[in-house]
């Protein structure tokens, strides 16, 4: 299987791991072909892989009644199929050859080997995994109707929950074992290093931890202080100098940081001293990692259970127009950075609540900050003005943008059923016609006003005050 080695090198996903690491993956992989129209992966049956598409490409659907609703189609050079941390056990789609297709196959009783010695195969595949929760995500966010968020909430709620569980779960299990690593320093005292020294390393690392991390140093800043300390530790003899300096300048590690842990370890055993240490804080820089993936997802849950209101009935309840704007914002924030949006939220906090069907006027919101970005597009870059305040007996809410403007000869029509300017495949034409049929069932108005690199669209709902009363 060399050739496939050499073809798992070339992954994008797997840029950065190592070539000892790849070399394990094939090892415990097997290799399988299909021919055009067989099936990888069943529905309802187990979850199996990673698999490694190294030619062909192939097709995942589900079934909706009697048809298939296409998710993606991958070809060679991607992954599909079970990933490291996640609990779902059976697959809820299909997975079909298009055509010849080669897959390398890992063998999925293997993967807590992995996740337990393969630090940097197992982060790439959870990074993996992360990506492929934003990216379906963004995908479902451009339906423009309530049942398919409301079905994307419910299957991210049922399908990212436990993993989401799991990470926390095994990052708090990493915490207590590198609790557990500062023992192996005792052992270090056998080849010369004497109690109090132990305790005085071991007291400084603790130190060092919990100071702040150097996730967002500039490749020039970073680059710096790598030499820094790679110079350090070869002017101190101390073998492996560029894997440490990357991994000290990680946890902003100066030489000042190295010169006073010098003090306390004697300088036969000081490599050894400094290879731990690299293994700790690799360890650390592993939990901080699981720690960030998995607060995102928890928070991608909250907003789109928040954001589709699943936690409620159907009535009407007392509605904080803000909240629903906030966790809009949440579901489309991949959107605004990449359209390089400029956000300017400006908020009377102090707006009395509306009565409404929450999950409904967040569809509002969605279809019009949505279009908003959309129409910055052309210019690559743009900003967003969000602002509300009260009028009289309603509660105004602006969407501005400084896109190229709705031309009047269009104007009267932008609400109407199925028309849209944009290309075919990327508008229903419904859009703007949903955010005006909610809004009027909420007895509110909707207007626009547009000229060239300004946009704005006025919502206005009247005002409950029978819940600001329960305030």
């Amino acid at each position: 299987m060399a050739q496939h080695k050499d073809q798992l090198k070339q992954f994008g996903a797997l840029t950065g791991v190592p070539l000892s690491q790849l070399e394990w993956l094939e090892q415990h992989s097997k290799v399988f072909n299909y021919f055009d129209g067989d099936f990888i992966t069943v529905e309802g049956t187990d979850i199996d892989g990673p698999h490694f598409i190294v030619e062909g490409h192939v097709i995942l659907f589900m079934k909706q009644g009697n048809e298939n609703r296409e998710i993606v189609t991958l070809g060679e050079g991607e992954i599909f199929g079970y990933l490291p941390y996640s609990r779902s056990t059976h697959a809820s789609y299909f997975v079909q050859a298009i055509g010849p297709v080669r897959i390398v196959s890992f063998n999925t009783k293997e993967i807590r080997i992995m996740i337990r010695d393969h630090f940097e195969l197992s982060q790439a595949l959870v990074h993996m995994m992360n990506n492929r929760v934003r990216d379906f995500t963004a995908l479902q966010q451009q339906n423009d109707k309530m049942a398919a968020l409301g079905k994307l909430a419910a299957g991210l709620a049922h399908e990212l929950n436990n993993p989401a569980a799991a990470l926390v779960s095994d990052a708090l299990s990493l915490r207590l074992h590198l609790d557990f690593e500062t023992k192996a320093l005792k052992e270090l005292t056998a080849l010369g290093m004497e109690p109090s020294q132990a305790r005085d390393v071991n007291k400084e690392l603790l130190r060092i931890m919990a100071s702040k991390y150097n996730a967002g140093l500039s490749l020039k800043e970073r680059s710096r202080k790598e030499e820094e300390v790679a110079g350090w530790l070869d002017k101190h003899e101390v073998t492996n100098s560029e894997d440490l300096s990357e991994i000290f300048v990680d946890f902003n590690i100066s030489p000042e940081n190295l010169q006073l842990l010098e003090r306390f370890i004697p300088e036969q055993i000081r490599s050894s001293v400094f290879d731990w240490m690299h293994h700790i804080f690799i360890t650390e820089k592993m939990i901080r990692d699981i720690q960030v993936s998995s607060s995102r997802i928890s928070e991608l849950i909250k907003s789109v259970k928040i954001y589709t209101h699943m936690d409620r009935g159907a009535e009407k309840s007392a509605s904080d127009i803000h909240s629903g704007i906030s966790n809009t914002l949440s579901i489309l924030g991949h959107k605004l950075r990449a359209g390089n949006i400029e956000l300017d939220e400006i908020y009377d906090r102090v707006l009395p609540p509306v009565m409404a069907y929450t999950g409904e006027l967040n569809q509002v919101w969605t279809n019009l900050i949505d279009n908003a970005l959309d129409s910055m597009q052309v210019n690559k870059k743009g900003k967003l003005t969000i602002s509300t305040q009260k009028d009289r007996e309603f509660v105004k809410i602006m969407i501005t943008d400084n896109g190229p403007g709705i031309p009047e000869t269009i104007r009267s029509n932008i609400f109407d059923p199925f028309f849209t300017t944009k290309d075919v495949g990327k508008g229903t034409g419904m859009g703007l016609e949903t955010v005006q049929r909610i809004v009027l069932k909420h007895k509110g108005t909707v207007k626009v006003q547009s000229l060239p690199g300004e946009t704005t669209f006025t919502v206005c709902l009247p005002v409950d005050y029978s819940a600001a009363n329960k305030k």
